[in-house]
């Protein structure tokens, strides 16, 4: 059966967070990819007030099943966050070779 796959999106208070976050993540072979998107704003309601700040948007490609159990604890680790943004989009379709990459590097 092929994998199913996931773009994931994390937000990071840093530039520097981000990419230590992208790294240890593909140092543990938990993501194929990432990218990094700077600055975004952010707007959301926490305890009760709105709040805009800038953050760093992280595109996060890897496989589906390592989401719950692998991705996420890991990622909370590394975050300053209480509560992180981890969401997953699902990968509906992909080039082959791109979709076998993400294969052959996460989770070996």
């Amino acid at each position: 059966m092929q994998n199913q796959y996931v773009v994931v999106l994390v937000t990071a208070p840093t530039k520097s967070l981000a990419e230590q976050i992208a790294k240890t993540l593909l140092d543990q072979d938990l993501i194929a990819c990432a990218n990094l998107m700077a600055p975004v704003q952010s707007c959301y309601t926490w305890q009760g007030e709105t709040k805009a700040d800038e953050e760093v948007l992280m595109l996060l490609k890897t496989r589906a099943d390592l989401f719950s159990d692998k991705l996420v604890p890991a990622i909370q680790a590394l975050h300053p966050y209480e509560v992180a943004e981890i969401i997953a989009l699902p990968i509906l379709m992909g080039a082959p070779d791109y979709l076998d990459w993400i294969d052959e590097v996460t989770n070996k």
